[in-house]
Order: structure tokens, then sequence, then C-alpha cells
């Protein structure tokens, strides 16, 4: 593979990626990436939670920076708990107003995200 190209993935490879919390355990898979359009860096990930075949699944907005990619997991890590995370602001039925409900997620979580120029 090109050497400039390795560390790259395209975000449809994201999508449905397990993400472990805390414990080690399953918290969660992706179900999207949201990009900030000015700097074109992932802003970030939206996880489902819960339900059954896509049915009654919860959605969590939670901060790219907090995940890390474990190949040996094929999936991600964070130092979220399950706990703090069925706590955290979520992704309802209706469209999300990431404008408004930013800084209820950066405070949540207790990390500055950056902000579009």
């Amino acid at each position: 593979m090109d050497g400039r190209t390795e560390n790259l993935i395209s975000s449809d490879k994201h999508s449905g990626k397990a993400v472990y919390g805390a414990e080690d355990k399953k918290i969660g898979s992706i179900e999207c990436v949201m990009i900030n359009k000015s700097s074109g860096e992932p802003a970030y990930a939206v996880l489902s939670v819960g339900g059954f075949l896509g049915m009654g699944d919860d959605h969590y907005p939670v901060p790219w920076k907090l995940l890390r990619y474990d190949s040996e997991l094929d999936g991600y890590r964070s130092d979220i708990s399950g706990n703090r995370l069925k706590g955290a602001p979520k992704h309802g039925s209706e469209l999300f107003d990431w404008t408004a409900r930013r800084a209820e997620l950066d405070d949540y979580y207790n990390d500055e995200v950056i902000r579009p120029g």
C-alpha cells in the first residue's frame, strides 16, 4: 500500500465498528462520523447503543478524540464507561441540533472540541 495512505480509512469503514468502554466491554457501535466542514477533521462519532437488529437503539454523540482504534479488536477503545454513556446527551428521533447542543456535549465529556473557524 502507498505509504501516504496507509493510515487513512474511508468513513464508511467506521460504520458498525464496535466501541469498547472503560470496562473493556462493548458499549456500542459507530453509526456515523460527524466531520468538521472547516477543518475536515472528525468531530464526533454517533454511537448506536442497545436495541436489536437496529430497532430500538439509542444514539449518543461522543467526541472523536475520546476514541482510539485498536487493530487487534478491529474496533475502538474509550475510557467512557457504559454508565457514563447512558447519562450522556442523546441524539433523539429528531435531527440533532449540533449548534445548540455542542456546548452541552463538551461540558458532559469535559473535553474541548475544536470549533469550526
